[in-house]
């Protein structure tokens, strides 16, 4: 994507990745708006009280979650039945910024893991 920034820290627990996804310029339905987290090593990773962020701080928390290895999850933004793959944020109002938004993921200790930005930074880029 155009204009678009990755940072990511290199944590001791392994690569773990946030990718955002733009939202659909339709917005016909919330569940076409997520943001991927991938778990780049081989071994599972407790997701639990893990939360990826927006920048005007909508969150969702990872509750009894567990991906596995080279594994990716969808984080929607409506309403659905979480699965291994898809979970949802249950919420009734769209969350990303089509034109520009950062999305941060930080552990359980509240420790920056990774960040993906499209658009300008409204915030410095700062985590």
């Amino acid at each position: 994507m155009p204009g678009r920034q990755h940072h990511r820290a290199d944590p001791p627990w392994g690569a773990h990745r946030l990718a955002c996804l733009r939202p659909s310029a339709l917005r016909l339905t919330l569940n076409k708006e997520w943001v991927e987290v991938t778990n780049n090593t081989r071994r599972a990773v407790n997701l639990d009280g893990w939360t990826p962020r927006d920048e005007d701080g909508h969150t969702r928390t990872f509750r009894h979650y567990r991906l596995d290895g080279r594994a990716t999850v969808r984080v929607h933004t409506g309403q659905g039945h979480d699965t291994r793959t898809d979970v949802y944020q249950d919420r009734r109002n769209y969350v990303w910024d089509n034109r520009s938004d950062t999305a941060t993921l930080r552990n359980d200790h509240r420790r920056f893991v990774d960040s993906e930005s499209w658009g300008h930074h409204r915030h410095g880029g700062r985590h």
